[in-house]
């Protein structure tokens, strides 16, 4: 297993992950973790894939903040009481290892884990509420972590 999908792993397994419906708890594990494996045959496509809908979504949904290159330079950074960091340091700040579950859960915001002192946008809400039930009931589960996941791997692909 590579280190990414053990990360994914774990974000998929923390229980604050949990399906609100407690017996289907299980089943969506299940089909998440049957996802990760099928995923693993092509990784490096898959990467590729995400990284590419991730710049769209940082595009849309945090340069406003962070900026287009991610140096917490963006148009409403001198706004917001809490300063924007600069996203493309995150490998460097932490040993030189890109802290991919802690990323996942800041974007989420939904475990507990709020960014910047809690001025950040829970976006594991955000999207929620933008794919709905559209999917069935886990396709938009899917789809918000999906979305999450896309945005932390595009984070990754823009260390310095």
């Amino acid at each position: 297993m590579t280190e990414i999908n053990a990360v994914i792993f774990r974000f998929v397994k923390n229980d604050s992950w949990k399906c609100s419906i407690g017996s289907n708890q299980m089943k969506m594990r299940s089909l998440l973790t049957s996802v990760l494996l099928a995923s693993s045959v092509s990784v490096g496509a898959a990467s590729a894939a995400a990284t590419d809908i991730g710049a769209e979504l940082f595009a849309t949904y945090c340069t406003a903040c962070h900026g287009a290159a991610g140096l917490g330079d963006g148009d409403m950074a001198n706004v917001v009481n809490i300063p924007s960091p600069n996203l493309t340091l995150l490998s460097k700040n932490n040993g030189g290892v890109f802290p991919m579950l802690r990323v996942l859960q800041v974007i989420d915001g939904r475990s507990g884990v709020r960014a910047h002192g809690g001025a950040m946008p829970l976006w594991g809400d955000v999207f929620t509420d933008e794919v709905g039930d559209s999917e069935g009931a886990y396709g938009g589960v899917l789809e918000v972590r999906g979305r999450i996941l896309s945005l932390a791997t595009y984070l990754e692909s823009i260390q310095k």
